[in-house]
């Protein structure tokens, strides 16, 4: 199946034209950090017996316990970089200002990202080095601040955004996360995260139990709905990179694990079929689960053309789809050595 011409490396426009649906308003960058010191205090006390992810684990991380997602109170980072992989609207032809932190709070068996999202790859930091990382890859040219996994650490993560706020940062701050989001958290960021980028991993509770949670499904839809909320549909700046708005992803996973056409249907009769999707086929399998019946393989081109009908079915015209190149080798999960 012919899949289109890539614009940013292995991402293809579903549609070139955008709809503009008018940008709901946030907060000045101006005054970002004067309004995210006074949410700071809200954040460190979800933080302190934790509940700033949905697993709600109330662990004392603060007092160097861990969480479910396998992290203490400290801010803990794996790499910064010009990033020109990510959706054209995200890496533009500057790149996206990418910082990776350690840790995830979901377990994935199956994570792409397995270096730094279980094996833990990174070291502590503290908020004022992140800010200064941040404001390098602003003098760099990004198009924007693109935070991967940071809700475990979002606390001080917020501390090192007032530190860049206040040294003069004007990019648009990116939310990557993988959806499992509580939305308490969520509220205390309304005005001061312009692109949210959640994964809707899965198309029913049943069969997020891949990644732990029970209520993965029914947690993930409930925060995409709050970031939509806060942030409206995509929209574009003049050089046609993301300035505001909702990009949701879905990776396809092999032997209909993902449950895909009811992702699919959902984003569009529940959060509407202007939002804009990000259809993935990168799945790879990776050592721990070479044995497993599905996920122990490639995903296939007939499995990836099946998604990207359900995507014309259910009239989600704005987003991207990827070039298949289906892997033939298992990615060995072997820990990365330190700098």
């Amino acid at each position: 199946m012919m899949l289109g011409t890539p614009e940013s490396r292995n991402f293809s426009p579903y549609k070139r034209m955008w709809v503009s649906f008018g940008d709901r308003e946030l907060i000045p960058f101006t005054q970002r950090a004067t309004e995210a010191r006074k949410r700071l205090p809200s954040l460190k006390r979800l933080l302190a017996s934790c509940r700033l992810c949905a697993w709600e684990c109330e662990a004392r991380r603060l007092r160097g316990d861990l969480g479910e997602c396998g992290l203490d109170g400290r801010l803990y980072l794996s790499s910064t970089s010009l990033h020109h992989g990510e959706e054209p609207v995200i890496s533009g032809e500057r790149g996206s200002g990418t910082v990776f932190f350690t840790g995830c709070n979901l377990h994935c068996p199956f994570c792409q990202n397995f270096m730094f999202s279980k094996l833990h790859h990174g070291r502590p930091v503290t908020p004022k080095t992140l800010a200064a990382k941040m404001i390098r890859l602003a003098r760099e040219g990004a198009h924007n601040i693109n935070l991967v996994t940071p809700t475990p650490q979002i606390a001080p993560v917020l501390e090192a955004l007032i530190l860049a706020w206040d040294e003069g940062l004007d990019l648009p701050i990116i939310y990557n996360c993988g959806g499992y989001e509580n939305v308490e958290t969520l509220r205390l960021l309304d005005g001061l995260i312009d692109v949210y980028l959640p994964d809707l991993k899965y198309g029913s509770d049943d069969a997020g139990r891949l990644s732990g949670p029970k209520d993965h499904f029914t947690r993930s839809l409930a925060a995409i709905h709050e970031m939509k909320r806060q942030v409206g549909p995509l929209a574009l700046d003049e050089e046609g990179v993301a300035k505001q708005g909702l990009i949701v992803r879905h990776l396809v996973l092999p032997g209909g694990l993902s449950d895909t056409d009811h992702v699919l249907q959902t984003i569009s009769e529940q959060v509407g079929q202007d939002t804009a999707v990000s259809l993935m086929c990168q799945y790879f399998p990776i050592e721990p689960v070479s044995d497993h019946p599905a996920l122990g393989r490639p995903l296939s081109a007939i499995e990836y053309g099946r998604a990207i009908k359900a995507m014309h079915h259910y009239g989600l015209t704005n987003g991207w789809m990827q070039k298949f190149r289906a892997p033939h080798t298992v990615r060995k999960w072997e820990p990365r050595k330190e700098m």
